[in-house]
């Protein structure tokens, strides 16, 4: 038989009058429990409270849709507790060792609330901290799921521009070696400065202007021209030549006027050199872009997320709903259309206005 001396220890049961301790010992179950019994189980009827006297017990189940496992000890109150609107238990108890533990049906909680208001109060009180840590561990667990969307977008947006920097990166290590071998054989031929002159101009030429990238017949078209013009001056090999040539929209005549100033070897070479030299601006420029790409996103995320920022400051609206774009430019490729209606200074003074 429990002593009310024993339930008094209980910090929720604490400076109670005897008769209350003594009812609600007469209405409670004793248990006795071994080391590895079962006291719940996870599904069952929430029909019990159990408060702890002796021993040490374990709660294991799922608390806000993660898995939760906590240690019971001398004291606590666990289960069921009044008003609660649990209908299963949403955890089971086991003992972890040998353990006294005092079962109190709920089916008595109408009686209880009459009889010990005082502990009810007290468990009611119990009953909040529960709500708040269930309500902050599914307000975390919706945060990191946001978080691992979020995450999951960034990681592919950042992926593409940083492949892409990598892949271009290691073509220009192949341009590069493709030049050396290219200027040095131009090194070794005896050309005048009109003829290296008009090299270095074409060069030039071919790698100020953006090239924009023709559609796919024009490439084509373009890839006949060149390569039949290379042939018909004994440069059956250049088909790869021919090809990146007409890949950066150089047009056949450009290409000839090589041919009329230098021998056949000693234009192959300046070929080389100038496809070589377009070759690597359109990387470096592919380099650049993919770069700029990734510091966007990474200075969006560092904006969105407020980092190094005053906890309070004016917000600049449209840079904001910018960043938020920039963020989820993922899904905005999924056929969704932005269309901006907003006022060019509205974005501190006048946020309302802006639509």
């Amino acid at each position: 038989m429990v002593a009310n001396s024993e339930l008094l220890r209980v910090p929720a049961f604490a400076d109670l009058p005897e008769d209350q301790i003594t009812w609600f010992i007469s209405q409670s179950q004793e248990l006795h429990l071994k080391a590895g019994d079962t006291y719940s189980r996870q599904g069952d009827p929430a029909d019990a409270m159990y408060v702890i006297l002796e021993g040490q017990l374990q709660g294991r189940g799922e608390l806000a849709g993660e898995a939760v496992i906590f240690d019971l000890e001398p004291g606590d109150v666990t289960g069921v507790l009044p008003f609660s609107r649990m209908k299963q238990f949403t955890v089971g108890g086991r003992a972890l060792s040998d353990s006294h533990v005092l079962r109190f049906p709920a089916s008595l909680f109408p009686e209880l609330v009459q009889k010990m208001p005082v502990l009810t109060q007290r468990l009611v009180g119990m009953m909040s901290d529960r709500i708040r840590e269930t309500t902050r561990r599914e307000q975390q667990q919706d945060r990191l799921a946001s978080l691992g969307k979020l995450s999951a977008g960034l990681a592919h947006e950042l992926n593409n521009p940083a492949s892409a920097a990598k892949r271009a990166a290691s073509q220009l290590r192949h341009m590069l070696t493709k030049i050396r071998n290219a200027s040095l054989e131009l090194g070794r031929r005896d050309l005048s400065p009109a003829q290296k002159s008009e090299i270095e101009k074409l060069e030039a030429s071919f790698t100020q202007v953006d090239v924009v990238p023709p559609d796919a017949p024009t490439i084509n078209d373009l890839e006949d021209q060149i390569d039949s013009l290379l042939r018909s001056h004994g440069q059956n090999d250049l088909w790869m030549l021919a090809a990146r040539l007409a890949r950066l929209n150089i047009k056949p005549e450009m290409v000839e006027s090589l041919f009329a100033i230098l021998d056949a070897d000693t234009a192959r070479a300046a070929l080389v050199r100038i496809a070589a030299s377009v070759e690597i601006a359109s990387l470096l420029h592919e380099i650049e872009s993919s770069t700029s790409r990734i510091s966007d996103l990474v200075g969006a995320i560092k904006e969105y997320t407020h980092m190094d920022q005053a906890p309070v400051q004016n917000v600049d609206v449209v840079r904001s709903l910018e960043t938020t774009l920039t963020i989820l430019n993922h899904k905005l490729k999924q056929g969704v259309v932005v269309q901006r209606a907003c006022l060019p200074d509205c974005a501190v003074k006048f946020p309302s206005q802006c639509l």
